[in-house]
């Protein structure tokens, strides 16, 4: 398969696992794929010239927009990295923000934390957000 032909076939897989406001969700990927590293805020990816509506579009896609994460999940896997012969070696840091006084928070949860406790127990109300990033064995920071 020619490279721009794998190219299309994926970006046409991806938009299919774009349901509710797929356009803005598009565009918000490619705008976030061909950014400068250094956006001061995600509002700032609705300037990008891939992303081609307004700012609006942008808060309605992250509000209401609709992403088979299973679907997506079967896509990435199936697409190697580019330039990798080896498999890609990737870290997982799961971190909670402990926020245990926000009785009233939506989809605040119970966590595991290193060095709070709650009632004997080593977890925290909070919330839990992750990082993900493939590692190397370059010796480069």
């Amino acid at each position: 398969m020619e490279p721009s032909d794998a190219l299309h076939s994926f970006r046409h897989s991806l938009y299919e696992c774009f349901h509710r406001r797929g356009d803005a969700l598009f565009e918000l990927t490619d705008a976030i794929l061909s950014a400068d590293a250094a956006v001061p805020s995600p509002v700032h990816l609705s300037l990008e010239a891939s992303h081609r509506r307004g700012w609006g579009s942008f808060y309605a896609a992250l509000d209401r927009g609709r992403i088979d994460a299973e679907a997506l999940r079967r896509l990435l896997a199936c697409y190697p990295l580019a330039g990798s012969e080896a498999k890609p070696v990737y870290a997982v840091d799961v971190s909670v923000w402990p926020r245990c006084d926000a009785e009233c928070s939506p989809e605040r949860g119970y966590y595991y934390h290193p060095s709070r406790h709650s009632a004997g127990q080593p977890i925290v109300a909070g919330w839990a957000y992750q990082f993900i990033a493939r590692l190397n064995f370059v010796r480069e920071s």
